[in-house]
């Protein structure tokens, strides 16, 4: 357990600035990535016909590492509860480091390493603590591909020396656009703490900072583009609240997954994978 839940530690930090580093680029045809190993393995920017797609880092003020490009979830999404949860009969509390709360995993804030990589795609692997940050260990990997107007993103997890709960996603930050088409079945409510809580229910108008269960495609339409993005994740949370931008972002479970779900776990051997295909018309 960690010694103390409520105090942020080094290298923990989501409000802390975060530099790009050196880039790695990608490119098929009119669609390109720029990618940030070093940066949380993230996409530092995406760009079709030209267009930029992403809030970039230093845009709107935009240089804390949790408020820029596009970056993996992992091993759990959104916040958890106080930082705490329970594990195989065991509590557990990592630092918070947004409010009272953990949030976003630790992939984010953390150097990757690239491990394969061709002009369209690049793989990445990140090995995860076992401290304080994140008590359990295990392997981290994306792989990020372009095919035409295509970006194909895969994430993955893999417990090795123990059991670990997991949950995977991403965070886009897209360039506000001027319309979402988003048909979700049902909407997670939010308690006085501003956390997630069940079951889903009816829908409420936005602006949303929230997590629905949604099975649809959802269409970002933005500078006459229009973006396709899909995902076998059920959970989506969809923030909008910025006047500047609104991040789509599929995940395998709703935030505060390792309380709400807490089946969501690998044994040692075992991985989770899920994957979020952007497409542009």
């Amino acid at each position: 357990m960690a010694s103390d839940a409520h105090a942020p530690a080094a290298g923990v930090d989501p409000t802390s600035p975060l530099a790009p580093g050196p880039l790695l680029t990608l490119a098929d045809g009119a669609l390109s990535v720029d990618i940030a190993p070093a940066a949380g393995g993230r996409i530092a920017q995406i760009r079709c016909d030209g267009i930029e797609q992403l809030v970039g880092h230093g845009e709107h003020g935009s240089t804390a590492a949790i408020a820029w490009g596009a970056y993996p979830m992992v091993p759990w999404c959104g916040r958890i509860r106080d930082g705490r949860f329970r594990f195989e009969g065991r509590d557990y509390a990592l630092p918070a480091n947004l409010g009272p709360h953990a949030i976003h995993g630790v992939g984010y804030l953390m150097p990757w390493q690239v491990t394969g990589q061709s002009p369209r795609h690049v793989e990445l692997e990140l090995a995860m603590p076992s401290d304080h940050r994140w008590p359990f260990g295990g392997i981290a990997r994306q792989r990020i591909e372009l095919d035409g107007r295509r970006l194909v993103m895969d994430l993955s997890a893999t417990a090795t020396g123990q059991a670990m709960p997991v949950t995977l996603g991403w965070h886009p930050w897209f360039r506000k656009p001027e319309r979402l088409e988003f048909h979700p079945e049902a909407m997670y409510p939010r308690d006085a703490g501003n956390i997630t809580v069940l079951p889903p229910g009816e829908l409420r108008p936005g602006p949303w900072d929230d997590c629905f269960v949604n099975r649809r495609e959802v269409v970002v339409h933005r500078g006459g583009q229009r973006i396709r993005l899909n995902s076998e994740c059920s959970d989506w949370v969809v923030y909008d609240e910025p006047a500047f931008a609104t991040c789509v972002e599929p995940q395998t479970a709703m935030p505060d997954g390792f309380n709400l779900a807490p089946e969501r776990m690998l044994r040692p051997g075992q991985t989770a994978a899920a994957r979020y295909v952007m497409e542009w018309d």
